[in-house]
C-alpha cells in the first residue's frame, strides 16, 4: 500500500504496518547523469524532489555595519554536538550574493525561522535589492540586538539561532556551504510548552512554512502524523535473500 498525505493517521494514531508500508517492486526509474545535464535542470530536479526544505531567513552584517537579510531553502541543523547548522548559497551570474560576502567577511550570521504570518515579508526580501539596501527596513521588519553577533535578530521570528561560522566551502564557482556554530537561541514563549525546565516546542503554535517545488510554491508544517521507532528486538527474523542461480547470471551477461 502505498502511504499518501490525505491517508496519513492522524497524530495518535497507528501508522500502517511494515509490511502494508513497503513499496511495490513495480517501480520503473528513469536515470539521470548530472554530469550531462545543464545546471538549471540539476537545479529543477533537485529541488522538485528535496521537500519540503526548511528556511533559513538569514540576517548578516557587511563589514561596514549594512544589514542584508534573506530567505535559503537549502538549509538544516547538522548536529547537537556541537550544536551546527548548515546554510547553502548558491552563485548568482553578476555579482556574490550579499550573505555570502557578508559571513566570508565577518565570520557571523542570524538564522531566524518563518512562520506563515510573516511570509509576505519574507518573500519581500527576496528581492536582489543592491548592497546598501537592508531588507529588514524595506519589508517593515523589527529587530532586536544578539547576544553574541552584531547581526540582529528579527524580532517576531518564533526562533532565531545566533551563528559563528566554523567552517565554509565553496562546492563550486561561486556557491558557498557555511557550517555556522548555534550559540545562542531565541525562542518565543508563547511555542513552549511543558516542563519550564525542559521545555519543548509547539509545532503548531511555530506554523512554520518550507519550500517546495518551482519559483512560488511553499507548504505550511501542520499535516503530522506520529511513527514510533521500531526497536531492533521487536522486529521478527527476516528470510535471507534469494541469491541469482547461474542460469539468472548467464542470461544478465548475454
Amino acid at each position: 500500500m502505498t502511504l499518501r498525505l490525505d491517508d496519513a493517521p492522524a497524530r495518535g494514531s497507528a501508522a500502517p504496518s511494515l509490511d502494508a508500508a513497503r513499496p511495490a517492486t513495480d517501480n520503473p526509474m528513469r536515470h539521470f547523469d548530472f554530469a550531462t545535464l545543464p545546471a538549471p535542470d540539476r537545479y529543477r530536479l533537485l529541488t522538485a524532489a528535496v521537500l519540503p526544505r526548511p528556511i533559513a531567513w538569514a540576517v548578516t552584517r557587511s563589514a561596514e555595519g549594512r544589514v542584508n537579510a534573506a530567505p535559503y531553502s537549502f538549509f538544516n541543523v547538522f548536529g547537537s554536538d556541537r550544536p551546527v547548522v548548515c546554510l547553502g548559497v548558491l552563485a548568482r551570474p553578476d555579482r556574490p550574493k550579499d550573505t555570502a560576502v557578508n559571513i566570508r567577511a565577518t565570520r557571523e550570521f542570524v538564522i531566524n525561522l518563518v512562520p506563515f504570518a510573516l511570509t509576505e515579508a519574507m518573500n519581500l526580501t527576496c528581492v536582489e535589492a543592491p548592497p546598501e539596501v537592508d531588507e529588514t527596513r524595506l519589508a517593515g521588519l523589527a529587530t532586536l540586538p544578539s547576544v553574541a553577533v552584531r547581526p540582529p535578530r528579527i524580532a517576531d521570528s518564533p526562533v532565531a539561532f545566533e551563528c559563528r561560522l566554523i567552517h565554509e566551502f565553496e562546492s563550486g564557482p561561486g556557491q558557498w556551504l557555511f557550517v555556522g556554530e548555534v550559540l545562542h537561541a531565541h525562542v518565543a514563549t508563547r511555542v513552549l510548552t511543558g516542563n519550564p525546565d525542559r521545555p519543548r516546542i509547539d509545532h503548531e503554535a511555530l506554523d512554520l512554512v518550507a519550500r517546495m517545488q518551482g519559483p512560488s510554491a511553499y507548504l505550511r508544517t501542520r499535516d503530522v502524523f506520529d511513527l514510533v521507532r521500531p526497536v531492533w528486538a521487536d522486529i521478527p527474523p527476516q528470510a535471507p535473500p534469494t541469491q541469482p542461480n547461474d542460469s539468472h547470471c548467464k542470461e544478465r551477461q548475454a
